[in-house]
């Protein structure tokens, strides 16, 4: 068992019906507080690690499901992003791609974790990218659930950021939109604008997360400081297999683009998943869950247990 420091319990904010609570923990690592759940296979002390990372507005909440047939034979580490959920916000460049990057890998330093696969949905696939890409971790394997690679459409990476930044520095958008996105019919059009088919327990912590003006808030100002230019440029030079799963109702990212990134990194694959959005591991975990266990079958070389 590697040295590393001990995992606390839950936040104490954390509601006490949000999913998988039984398996949160509290950690400090890299100057942040974060809210990380941990999964371990019921029959095994030591497990191959897999570290799962949600998208922008998320939380770790989003592997619900697919983390229950994951946690079967590997051990999961599911962080809240910084800034998301109940993990605490940082300063400076903290939320900028590179920023979260950094604080992962302090994260996963704290733990003595070597995680033999990262699987990121949207954003997260981004982040486990340049997580690699810096050289904070080096995995066999990096699955990407309809990531988010290039800017929105019909977004122009040159005014999008400083615009973003115009709007995150008055104190009261993060409340307004907040009270705006709670509201149960904004809500339903945002996750129905997905693609993805969500049933009401599914929606329900997305609820929570948009009511909150510090969630809004970081998000906002992540989406500030997102730059994906360097990352395309050095994409090339991931060393981890790439695969990339795509929904192919995708209301969010345009499916093509996953193609656009398989020419880009030699010896990539794209998985195409019909009928479902981009919350495909919510609605479908089964499916995600039997591409992600093919992967898995491939990486024999054991991750570093977590501790206690």
């Amino acid at each position: 068992m590697p040295s590393g420091a001990p995992l606390g319990p839950a936040p104490a904010a954390l509601p006490t019906d949000w999913p998988h609570r039984s398996f949160s923990h509290s950690l400090q690592a890299g100057g942040l507080l974060w809210h990380l759940q941990v999964m371990r296979p019921p029959l095994a002390d030591e497990a191959p690690v897999v570290l799962l990372l949600h998208g922008t507005g998320a939380s770790s909440h989003s592997f619900f499901k697919l983390a229950s047939v994951l946690a079967q034979s590997h051990t999961l580490l599911m962080p809240d992003l910084p800034g998301h959920g109940w993990t605490q916000r940082p300063a400076g460049d903290g939320l900028s791609l590179p920023g979260m990057a950094r604080s992962l890998g302090a994260l996963l330093a704290t733990l003595g974790a070597r995680p033999v696969l990262l699987i990121g949905h949207s954003a997260g696939a981004a982040i486990a990218a340049r997580l690699c890409l810096d050289g904070h971790c080096a995995p066999h394997g990096l699955l990407s659930l309809n990531g988010a690679w290039f800017p929105p459409r019909g977004v122009s990476q040159g005014w999008f950021a400083p615009a973003a930044k115009l709007l995150v520095r008055n104190p009261l958008l993060p409340h307004f939109f907040a009270w705006q996105a709670s509201r149960p019919a904004v809500l339903k059009r945002l996750l129905d604008s997905t693609g993805s088919k969500l049933d009401a327990a599914a929606a329900a912590p997305y609820a929570r997360l948009v009511s909150s003006p510090a969630h809004v808030s970081a998000v906002l100002a992540m989406m500030a400081a997102w730059d994906l230019r360097p990352l395309l440029h050095d994409l090339p030079q991931l060393r981890p297999r790439l695969h990339l799963v795509v929904g192919q109702s995708d209301g969010t990212i345009a499916p093509h683009q996953a193609h656009q990134v398989q020419q880009m990194v030699p010896g990539s694959r794209v998985h195409s998943l019909p009928g479902l959005g981009h919350l495909a591991h919510e609605e479908a975990p089964a499916a995600v869950a039997q591409l992600v266990m093919q992967l898995l079958t491939g990486l024999a070389a054991p991750g570093r247990a977590v501790p206690d």
